[in-house]
């Protein structure tokens, strides 16, 4: 099963010097193409991501360095003008309708400069597909898709994070006049983190706020609010700029409204509320949470797009620590003689488990991209369940993305820690996506109350009898589900169990199992992925299938104790698992530069990045 076994890197041997070609993925290289175009979308692979590749490997996307937090601001709103630029061919409404482009879009932003992902993230996803979404084709949308106007989004609030939906912002309307009064009432519902600066030119937003028709409370819709001009923030609307934070920096400020009066088409209207010419307010959703919901859509999407950023901020930092730990040389056993850091199964075991992951992370996430863009909108069922599987993909792709990021500036030691090398951002700049759209804990919650009872765990037949090579891919991949079932089914015990009439006290009984439930469900559809992916494989096939074994293996290790518990090992299945995935890393080593390589960055980035390259020695300019 480990069919690359015949070379394997003994521990102490050097490891073979890589090629400018494995350096730079060769599309000459079979194997090496193939894996490329399996991880990038294959045969769409030019219309959802190369315009973006072509893009940040211009010069306007370079490292700069000696910049202040306020400088690279403004950098990442010229740097989304460029983005604007790209797609005026095809136009900014149609990016936002596809979901696939506007994923990669963030993808391959995120590791050249944070900010920018957010931002266009912001301006494309939240704030221009929402008016797309609600009765768009009504409105001129000129100012927003020229930039003329930048957009932004105004959603949690001071007091209200992921308890959005009880936000306290009011627009009232006014019967004279068919308009709105939009304001904060209190200190707690002042807009909370948008950018809402002068930086980046004029802005516009929309605005979640309680509407309030006749007194009567018809749940939260958004507001077209103009925020600034050329000449600075409008009246009625008071912004405060926030400490800079972790990371890249965004202008991220406190937003607040004195009585600001918006004129009847303010209101994005669509089937769950509206009104009609008689001024009567209408809605196909009696239940105010699902016109809420409703209002702020977008977020699925926008899920999406924070896994697909974190996702290229892994992949990226993976493809610097391989080429700097093939580069950098150390002392060898014997005297004189100099070895790089990949001839340690210490180094290259720490970066072939990050490899294997980034692979079933990119997997998954095209997997769950396709299952959301082909659903059907109109099937409640389908829906929620595309929208369960997203917000499970997004809290375990940025969390892993988290760990990658962390291992790889690790793995480059001192040099990690220079912004110049491409690393040292990419850890804080991850912690933003792990709490954008959905704080990755909070949304892991709903999908666990979901998942108690929602499916059935576990895999079509026990994974016992003649099925005990831990080689076996559909065995391993059936050990996880059978985790999953494990989980599932104290989640169900403790739920029955738990105190009567206290639902909190209830849930928390429930809470620790049915999580550890959904962690399991998300490796098991990261299996599912890299399995389909491997199939669809050819001569890259046998490398696949031992990263795919290297990924299953190193994910079963936790669970050894549950699966012996319940049956599904052996003792002596347990205590081969250690020299299985050794072998299994063994097999893999020869390969490390070419399976970084696949993730096909842009060789105009990488020469620009010090420690990517074999003279870094000569370009210590920090």
């Amino acid at each position: 099963m480990l069919q690359h076994a015949e070379t394997p890197l003994r521990e102490g041997a050097a490891a073979p010097e890589p090629d400018d070609a494995a350096h730079g993925l060769d599309e000459g290289d079979t194997a090496g193409g193939e894996l490329t175009r399996l991880l990038f979308d294959t045969d769409d692979r030019e219309r959802i991501h190369a315009e973006w590749r072509r893009l940040v490997s211009g010069d306007a996307f370079a490292h700069r360095a000696g910049l202040t937090p306020a400088e690279r601001t403004a950098l990442s709103y010229e740097r989304l003008r460029l983005v604007n630029d790209t797609v005026a061919g095809t136009g900014a409404e149609v990016l936002s309708y596809d979901a696939h482009r506007l994923a990669a879009l963030h993808e391959w932003t995120g590791f050249v400069d944070g900010g920018l992902c957010t931002l266009a993230s912001v301006h494309y996803n939240l704030f221009l597909g929402s008016l797309l979404d609600h009765d768009g084709y009504r409105r001129d949308l000129t100012a927003y898709t020229t930039m003329e106007r930048t957009g932004t989004f105004l959603c949690t609030e001071l007091a209200h994070g992921n308890d959005v939906a009880a936000l306290e912002t009011v627009a009232v309307l006014d019967r004279e006049t068919g308009g709105f009064e939009l304001h904060t009432p209190n200190p707690g519902a002042q807009k909370f983190m948008p950018n809402t600066s002068l930086t980046g030119g004029p802005k516009s937003a929309l605005v979640a706020a309680r509407l309030l028709v006749d007194d009567e409370d018809q749940g939260v819709f958004l507001f077209l609010t103009p925020l600034s001009d050329e000449h600075g923030h409008l009246p009625g609307i008071r912004v405060r700029r926030l400490p800079d934070r972790t990371g890249t920096p965004v202008d991220h400020c406190l937003t607040s409204f004195d009585r600001v009066r918006l004129p009847r088409e303010s209101l994005l209207e669509a089937a769950h509320g509206r009104f009609d010419k008689d001024g009567r307010f209408a809605s196909s959703l009696g239940n105010r949470r699902k016109r809420f919901l409703r209002s702020v859509g977008r977020v699925t999407v926008g899920k999406l797009c924070m896994s697909a950023g974190t996702l290229g901020m892994a992949r990226a930092s993976l493809a610097i620590a391989v080429r700097y730990a093939q580069h950098r040389q150390v002392a060898a056993p014997r005297a004189g003689e100099r070895i790089p850091l990949t001839a340690h199964r210490s180094h290259h075991g720490r970066l072939l488990h990050a490899l294997a992951t980034a692979y079933a992370m990119t997997f998954l996430h095209r997997a769950v991209l396709d299952r959301w863009a082909a659903h059907d909108p109109t099937d409640r069922e389908e829906r929620e369940a595309a929208e369960r599987i997203v917000a499970v993909a997004k809290g375990w792709i940025t969390w892993q993305a988290r760990d990658i990021t962390i291992e790889s500036r690790e793995r480059c030691g001192a040099q990690g820690l220079f912004p110049e090398n491409g690393l040292a951002d990419l850890p804080l700049n991850v912690e933003g996506g792990i709490t954008a759209e959905g704080d990755n804990l909070v949304i892991w919650q709903k999908a666990a109350s979901e998942l108690v009872f929602a499916h059935e765990a576990g895999p079509a037949t026990t994974p016992e009898g003649s099925r005990t090579d831990l080689t076996d891919l559909p065995f391993l991949r059936d050990l996880h589900a059978c985790v999953e079932r494990i989980w599932q089914t104290r989640a169900r015990t403790a739920l029955r169990n738990g105190p009567s009439g206290d639902p909190v006290g209830r849930w928390n009984e429930t809470s620790g199992a049915a999580l550890e439930m959904v962690a399991a469900h998300a490796r098991v559809a990261a299996a599912d992925a890299f399995l389909a992916a491997t199939d669809r494989a050819t001569t890259a096939r046998p490398l696949l299938e031992d990263l795919a074994r290297l990924f299953l293996l190193h994910e079963l290790r936790p669970h050894t104790g549950d699966l012996l518990a319940a049956g599904h090992l052996t003792p002596a299945q347990v205590d081969s698992l250690h020299t299985t995935t050794n072998h299994t890393l063994s097999a893999l080593a020869p390969h490390l530069t070419p399976l970084a390589a696949a993730f096909d960055l842009p060789a105009e980035y990488l020469t620009t990045t010090p420690i990517a390259n074999a003279d870094y020695l000569n370009r210590f300019t920090y």
